[in-house]
């Protein structure tokens, strides 16, 4: 395969820091000045983001789409999401580091806590939410600044930031989290989606027959079960023809597709687009 994309735990410094209960807050200004205000795009396989722009402005690369941000805003960067920021100079606000394992905090399957920490997204903040939001993030880098470490007060600062945030009034839906089959078809996908399973497959492993999964994502997330697998793969396809410079043939053997052309064909049906018009670089 071409060179990867960029894996990191902490921007830059590699991927070797302890996956459970890990969480780190520090400003944009801290990592991002040092780098000219910019981050370039990289993922978190293990880690979720949650950026705070408190005042100034940030362009957000978050997978396929770029969208600009005036403070006060947040970003929820979900788990192996590739994305990049590139700030105005100034911008103040902090970026908050969570291993996945902090959605062990929510309280049932339908806590908002988890499509929030899953799907990510970003948005402005209102006002009530931005004062509580920064004023926890402050509470939160003082305590690491002081004791060089999180604990349980610092975890539950953190999940106070977060619900902060998406109770909001964004709004993540609450059926889609309220089915934990549901929960549990998309894990599922995230760890076979290159291996071309079958519906039967999906079904059996969850317990249920094919037509009650394609009811439940049908109505759920308006799509059959085989299409949000295509969409996955689609979109670290994607991820791959962006940000690495793999031709399309060494990114379809990537993914297990063994014809280059019937794969471009299933790009082409899933974005509308060639593989060729998302290559790096291309016009």
């Amino acid at each position: 395969m071409a060179e990867a994309i960029p894996r990191y735990a902490l921007y830059g410094e590699g991927s070797a820091l302890a996956l459970g209960g890990f969480a780190h807050i520090e400003t944009i200004a801290e990592r991002s000045a040092l780098h000219d205000w910019e981050i370039g795009v990289h993922r978190h396989d293990h880690f979720v983001q949650v950026l705070l722009v408190e005042a100034g402005h940030a362009a957000i690369t978050l997978d396929t789409q770029t969208v600009r941000l005036e403070g006060p805003g947040r970003v929820i960067v979900p788990a192996a999401a590739v994305h990049g920021f590139r700030f105005r100079k100034g911008t103040r606000g902090f970026v908050l580091t969570l291993s996945t394992d902090f959605s062990t905090r929510a309280a049932s399957p339908s806590d908002p806590l988890i499509a929030a920490l899953a799907h990510g997204g970003i948005a402005t903040l209102s006002r009530p939410a931005a004062t509580r939001s920064f004023w926890l993030a402050r509470e939160m880098l003082g305590l690491q600044q002081e004791w060089q470490g999180q604990g349980g007060l610092f975890l539950s600062l953190a999940e106070s930031l977060v619900r902060a945030l998406t109770g909001d009034g964004q709004g993540n839906d609450p059926a889609e989290g309220a089915d934990r089959r549901l929960d549990r078809f998309r894990q599922l996908v995230e760890l076979h989606y290159r291996d071309h399973r079958d519906l039967e497959f999906y079904a059996v492993s969850l317990g249920l027959t094919r037509r009650t999964l394609a009811r439940l994502t049908s109505a759920r997330l308006g799509c059959s079960p085989m299409e949000l697998v295509h969409r996955r793969l689609a979109l670290e396809a994607q991820r791959l023809l962006r940000y690495t410079n793999a031709t399309a043939t060494q990114v379809a053997s990537e993914l297990g597709f063994d014809d280059p052309s019937y794969f471009s064909r299933f790009y082409q049906r899933l974005t509308g687009r060639r593989p060729s018009q998302d290559k790096l670089g291309a016009g």
